[in-house]
Parts: structure tokens; sequence; C-alpha cells
């Protein structure tokens, strides 16, 4: 089962050890938020990767969202 979680970015200043040991051992995603607002996320390296290897953040989201039948707008801060 796959757990997420936000955390403020200051909170994730603090406490960025404990954070990343969440991540990659415990295979959270971490959304770091500033105000509500979602800032990025902390994955797990074999999504990093997986990432990385067809293109980019843009190409993966264009990849997950078809594969999800929805379009990547529906997911994006607006």
């Amino acid at each position: 089962m796959d757990i997420t979680e936000d955390v403020t970015v200051a909170v994730a200043r603090g406490n960025f050890t404990e954070l990343i040991s969440r991540v990659r051992l415990l295979r959270w995603t971490v959304f770091l938020v500033n105000r509500r607002t979602p800032m990025a996320a902390v994955v797990p390296i074999e999504v990093g990767r997986l990432v990385r290897r067809v293109g980019g953040a843009d190409r993966a989201a264009e990849i997950l969202a078809d594969h999800l039948g929805i379009e990547v707008e529906d997911v994006q801060d607006k």
C-alpha cells in the first residue's frame, strides 16, 4: 500500500533526514506544501529513475494521464 503525506516546507526543512527515510524505507510519497499549496513531491528513487527514463516529469505525467484516461490538466494546479 502506497502512502502519501503532505508536509509543509518548513517542517520538511527541519526534519529532512526523517522525511527522506520515510520515502526511502517506507515507500511514501511526500508532498511539500507552502500555505496549503503543493510545491513539489519527494518520491522513492525508482519513481525518479522512471521519470528520468521517459524524458522528464512532463512526459511521465502525459504517460500516466493517458494510462488513467484523464487529462494532465485535471491534476495540475490552477
